[in-house]
């Protein structure tokens, strides 16, 4: 997208010399390091960091941005701030470029950051850069590796097989996210396949309780957020009921078929017992004329991802095994069959069939022509005719032998008592959370520490010889699954335990795990005995502000609650949480072009007139909209060559005043070029005020704008009118900014009440003595300095202020400077506003009413006729009705 170039006037605003060069003062002088005496109450201000793709985009600078500001105005404000960065830096992407490009992954990553590095410090960020990680480095991924550790002993971490996407071309392991929504893999195009392996897992559902449970003391947490978070654990209270097996000859089997179900009021209308395709049990219960099919459809199931499997909007289909159960509330003889709904990593694999109760269930059973039959009806009404469906409230129990007659609630108490006591159920509790799949079939991650031992099984790398590095001889092919399993110089080793050849693990840990536990690192980043030391951790945890997209919502955030809660239990940590307040920052949007018959997206740059946007190839009407900036939409904005247009302050502007933070930004150049005017505008008026020979310099220390309102106090009986709406300007400024940078935050409403304050200024200052034009002056840039902090350092010096203003103390409010003699009191004549005037704060209605009868606005209005009625809201309005 191309920008305008902007438009200068005299004396000249150049951004680019002025930002750089405070930036190089601002890191040779550690500024955004607090001092290790610093004795200020600690604030950690996050935003979630970046994978290092080597380039930044406008939403990594909005998140960034946000952060800063609160992390700027929280020193000001007296406290020990951090503001770490570092980078999530293993994944994908480096292993597919060493795959593509023929480079090594680590080489390639650290130049993405060495130059992601260079564009962040080009927006004037007050990161802590002495605190940097990187979880790709050895130094990092040794204590990922050590806290693997301490969730093995404590029996969270554990083996068992799953079912992973395997392409059958490349004979490697896929990620959800390389499958198309075809069940093709991205790369060879083969039609992938599901097989089991044995993959590593954390035990998360141990913690289901406590995730759930403790969402409701995350009030700094948007609601949004925390609903998603308590979906997604779904915990289900209801009942587990076992179904026995009956041979083909009606006898009973060993075997039971356990399920979970949420109303066990139904157990009676239970017509038929679901598995899933892969349930362990399917193959052995399966007959003989069964087989084919069965297998035939398993094999087709096997195709499908599980977001297609459980699609409302998709058919279910199934298969009858050929086997069957009995419904142990009836004694009932039910038929087993496998469905493509039904996953069998998700409670037991199996689920009772009730399809007059469920809608699900009642599809498939009309699809298929198994019985329906009602065990619930509406109190006081008849049985359901099921022409719109099952139904699926509450009410009392029908054809349901001893429990006929019970309401659903007592039914679901009785219905577990009775299996409790006759052995075939009980009351459980379930979780929609399943336990966390860490392992990775790839190259570039962190190396899980364990060793395969066949006299001693999996035994643990001994902690003193961590981290257990990456090789780096290795062939990138991208085929034959992981490139460690066929490196043996590095899997082949001794046991730790008994010395015998042995098998390091070659699987690597899903980055997830990487980025679970960083914001702890920052707390103590050059410890080299202990991830953190709790002491570091106690005084700068929990986080916060932090700050990141919604779409992390759910993995990360929960996980590194997880991790938390966890770490807690080790000893390692004496808080719950890791993030006090969470802030989810809208997405950044770009005007879109889109040929709606083609599919194509056309580049603005291309789009010769976007009042009547055409293909520029085929003359065809476009549709315009604004979307999340990519490069797929060509609708992207490039920082860089913003701040190199306008620079840095007049992007961190734009971002912050275009929309409330957790609303989405429309991206627009005007707007980038109207900011860019308001930084010239107080330039020039700075310019003005030196000119005239105002200074700072008189007001030393670091609390300038409490010196000012001191020295403009001094004669505050003497203020003419104009002094004294300056002073109400400044100080309603400084209240309306302190109350937005709080949570929650209203970034943009904060730059409005600068605008304001500069207008306040344009028409003011010039008539006002010294005192006053100071307290204004220094006011201004110290508000201005979380948000524009070149320019505001810039100004502060010109006008001889001491120090940097960064450096200042956040001012505080005069509420003398609020109290206002007179009020603007608007004028309506038959409920239109007509005009206003000034009247005494003070006047009574009778007042009111006298002025506005006697206003120039009545008289235009009501050409000389009295009114009919006179309405008066003291403070605010006076209606006259004619």
């Amino acid at each position: 997208m191309s920008l305008p170039e902007p438009q200068q006037s005299s004396p000249r605003y150049q951004p680019q010399e002025l930002e750089q060069r405070w930036q190089r003062r601002w890191s040779e002088a550690s500024q955004s390091s607090p001092p290790a005496n610093d004795n200020g109450r600690p604030f950690y201000a996050l935003s979630m960091f970046p994978y290092p793709s080597g380039n930044l985009h406008m939403g990594h600078v909005r998140n960034y941005v946000i952060t800063d500001v609160i992390a700027r105005a929280a020193r000001m404000r007296g406290h020990a701030v951090i503001q770490p960065m570092g980078w999530d830096a293993f994944g994908l992407p480096a292993e597919n470029a060493a795959i593509e490009r023929g480079v090594e992954p680590g080489p390639w990553t650290d130049q993405n950051i060495a130059s992601m590095r260079e564009q962040l410090k080009r927006l004037g960020l007050s990161i802590d850069w002495e605190r940097e990680v990187t979880t790709c480095h050895s130094d990092y991924y040794r204590w990922t590796q050590w806290l693997f550790l301490q969730f093995l002993e404590a029996g969270l971490a554990y083996q068992k097989d799953a079912t992973v996407n395997w392409d059958p071309i490349d004979q490697t392991v896929l990620a959800n996210e390389q499958v198309d929504a075809d069940g093709r893999s991205w790369r060879s195009g083969a039609v992938v396949e599901k097989r089991k392996l044995r993959q590593w897992f954390l035990k998360i559902t141990a913690y289901a309780d406590q995730l759930l449970d403790d969402l409701e003391t995350l009030d700094g947490w948007p609601e949004r957020v925390r609903t998603m978070q308590a979906n997604w654990i779904g915990r289900s209270s209801g009942a587990e009921l076992s179904f026995p097996v009956v041979a083909a000859d009606g006898s009973a089997t060993a075997e039971t078929i356990t399920v979970f179900t949420t109303r066990p009021d139904t157990i009676c209308g239970a017509s038929y017992l679901v598995l899933a395709p892969e349930h362990p049990l399917v193959a052995s219960l399966t007959s003989a004329d069964q087989q084919l099919a069965v297998e035939a459809f398993a094999d087709l199931v096997s195709r499908q991802s599980e977001q297609e499997r459980t699609a409302d909007d998709k058919p279910k289909r199934g298969v009858a095994i050929g086997a069957q159960v009995r419904n142990p509330a009836t004694g009932a003889l039910i038929p087993i069959w496998i469905a493509d709904y039904v996953l069998v990593d998700y409670g037991s694999g199996a689920v009772m069939g009730v399809p007059a109760h469920d809608q699900r269930d009642f599809v498939f059973a009309r699809q298929y022509e198994l019985p329906v039959q009602q065990v619930i009806v509406p109190e006081g009404s008849d049985e359901h005719a099921f022409e719109g469906g099952a139904f699926t409230g509450a009410g009392v129990l029908i054809h349901s032998g001893r429990f006929d007659g019970l309401t659903s609630t007592e039914a679901k108490a009785a219905v577990i008592a009775a299996a409790e006591a006759e052995g075939w159920g009980c009351g459980r509790v379930q979780f929609r959370l399943r336990d966390w799949l860490i392992s990775r079939q790839r190259y570039w991650g962190c190396p899980i520490p364990v060793i395969h031992c066949e006299r001693c099984g999996v035994v643990p790398v001994p902690s003193e010889q961590l981290p257990v590095k990456l090789p780096t001889d290795v062939s990138f092919s991208g085929k034959g699954g992981s490139p460690l399993a066929q490196l043996e110089s590095w899997w082949r080793v001794a046991c730790p335990c008994c010395g015998t050849p042995a098998r390091r693990e070659t699987d690597t840990m899903d980055t997830f795990m990487c980025s679970s536990w960083y914001y702890l690192r920052y707390a103590d980043p050059h410890n080299t005995r202990l991830p953190f030391a709790q002491e570091a951790a106690d005084r700068w945890l929990p986080v916060d502000q932090y700050v990141g997209g919604i779409e992390h919502a759910i993995l990360h955030l929960l996980y590194s609650r997880f991790f938390t809660k966890a770490l807690r239990d080790r000893g390692l940590l004496s808080f719950s949480e890791p993030f006090a307040r969470l802030l989810t920052q809208g997405m950044v949007q770009g005007i879109t072009y889109k040929n709606p018959h083609s599919g194509k997206y056309i580049p603005p740059a291309e789009v010769s007139d976007p009042s009547d946007p055409r293909d520029p190839t085929t003359g065809e009407v476009l549709e315009t909209f604004y979307e999340k900036m990519s490069k797929s939409k060509h609708n992207g904005v490039d920082p860089s060559v913003v701040i190199s247009r306008y620079g840095a302050d007049t992007a961190r502007m734009f971002i912050l005043f275009k929309a409330p933070p957790e609303k989405d930004l429309e991206w627009d150049d005007a707007d980038v070029e109207g900011q860019f005017r308001f930084l010239q505008r107080l330039w020039r008026q700075v310019d003005a005020a030196v000119e005239r020979g105002l200074s700072l310099a008189a007001l030393s220390g670091s609390k300038a704008v409490a010196a000012a309102t001191t020295a403009a106090l001094s004669s505050l009986d003497s203020l003419h009118d104009g002094e004294r709406a300056l002073r109400r300007a400044v100080h309603t400024a400084i209240s309306a900014i302190s109350e937005d940078l709080q949570d929650p935050y209203q970034f943009n409403t904060a730059v409005a009440e600068l605008m304001k304050l500069s207008n306040a200024m344009a028409a003011e200052l010039d008539g006002c003595r010294e005192t006053v034009a100071q307290e204004a002056l220094a006011a201004l840039l110290v508000l201005l300095a979380p948000f524009a902090p070149h320019l505001a350092a810039e100004l502060w010096q010109r006008l001889g202020g001491q120090g940097d203003v960064h450096a200042q103390g956040w001012p505080s409010v005069d509420a003398r400077a609020l109290v206002r003699d007179t009020v603007p009191l608007v004028i309506q004549i038959k409920g239109k506003v007509r005009g206003s005037l000034e009247v005494p704060a003070d006047a009574d209605k009778a007042t009111l009413e006298q002025l506005a009868l006697a206003s120039d606005v009545a008289a235009k209005w009501l050409e000389g006729k009295p009114p009919s009625r006179v309405i008066v809201v003291p403070g605010k309005l006076v209606n006259l009705v004619p």
